[in-house]
């Protein structure tokens, strides 16, 4: 494919994401976990600009110095793939632009590598099937997926198989994040060493999920190929946590198997009902607080801090260490963000967004 001498930059908003609700299952043969959890997406964002030229190779360009710039880049690896599955011919230059923390469990990795992968189609004018999209995404990072779905998403699997749920409406939000570095496969180490002590010495591997036949990782409305999703009896943790999610999510998902529904729509939500009340009702939780908040008290604190200051639900993001609160209104959310402030904490206040907001505040300029 030939290319004009001119470069061309595509410039979009890399959104982060939250985790409603995060369960932890069994380890699996490949060292990942089975994981039950509800993305959602939210307003704060990094920029991803991704430019096409002659030549060859691909260049990561990022002043924060914790952003590797090689082969290890989420973004250098999905553009690498991308360009080999769509044949195509240039020198990539990818500017990161960071605005979310790094390693702050928001997804800021994973969705730089989503957000530049939609650039380069742009700039290529060429797209990939949405199937090739999805491996590819799923082979660079279990979270990428999602970002290729955006708003309120169920992820299962390790996290990689991701389904569009109804979305909830867009809700405000405050963020915090203290400057504490999480390990997530440190947290993970320390779940299994909990839960081995906890059954008396038997692995996690008894207390997951298991999928008998691999299904497609958006299947459409329609789809009947996705495998049987079992509960073994001993996975009542993750029973629960549907449960829960039930309580507050609506009966009819836009996406997910009819495996997946039967498990999780247990309780049928009222319609009417407040879903922030619901979600307090639900009780659902993140497991990493039972690991991250005794290692780390000032995560702890970080949520007392934001239930305090009148949020209605507050929750580690996936491993950490960013947390987040709902609140009733986008004025309660300022609030709450500028007394968090006073008090020494970074906070930021901002929106759920619903998959159509997401995806129509995706793209800021090409040129």
């Amino acid at each position: 494919m030939a290319y004009n001498l001119a470069s061309m930059t595509v410039t979009v908003r890399s959104f982060a994401k939250i985790n409603l609700g995060l369960r932890i299952g069994a380890a699996r043969e490949d060292g990942f976990h089975e994981l039950l959890t509800v993305y959602q997406t939210i307003g704060l964002h990094d920029l991803i600009g991704v430019s096409l030229s002659r030549g060859r190779g691909i260049e990561i360009r990022c002043t924060d110095p914790r952003v590797p710039k090689d082969e290890s880049n989420t973004c250098y690896r999905m553009v690498e793939k991308a360009m080999r599955g769509m044949k195509g011919k240039g020198r990539v230059v990818v500017d990161i632009e960071k605005r979310l923390p790094v390693q702050g469990g928001l997804g800021g990795a994973s969705a730089n590598a989503a957000a530049a992968l939609l650039a380069l189609e742009r700039v290529v004018k060429k797209t990939l099937p949405a199937e090739e999209r999805l491996r590819i995404a799923a082979e660079v990072g279990s979270d990428v997926p999602l970002f290729l779905v955006g708003g309120t998403v169920l992820g299962v699997g390790r996290g990689e198989q991701v389904y569009p749920l109804e979305d909830l409406p867009a809700t405000a939000c405050v963020v915090v994040t203290p400057e504490v570095g999480v390990s997530t496969p440190n947290a993970f180490g320390e779940w299994d060493r909990r839960t081995s002590s906890s059954t008396g010495g038997q692995t996690a591997r008894s207390a997951g999920l298991r999928w008998g036949q691999a299904g497609a990782a958006v299947p459409t409305q329609t789809s009947t190929g996705a495998g049987e999703l079992t509960l073994p009896g001993s996975s009542d943790r993750m029973m629960e946590l549907g449960r829960g999610l039930s309580a507050w999510l609506s009966e009819s998902y836009s996406g997910a198997p009819r495996s997946i529904r039967s498990s999780i729509n247990g309780i049928r939500r009222g319609r009417a009902e407040n879903p922030l009340l619901e979600l307090v009702r639900a009780g659902i939780k993140n497991d990493f607080e039972e690991v991250v908040f005794p290692e780390y008290p000032e995560l702890s604190e970080g949520k007392s801090a934001l239930e305090r200051a009148g949020a209605k639900y507050a929750s580690l993001s996936g491993s950490g260490s960013t947390l987040y609160g709902l609140f009733a209104s986008k004025e309660a959310a300022r609030e709450a963000a500028t007394g968090l402030r006073r008090q020494g904490w970074a906070a930021q206040s901002t929106t759920t967004l619903t998959r159509l907001q997401y995806w129509k505040k995706f793209l800021v300029s090409s040129f």
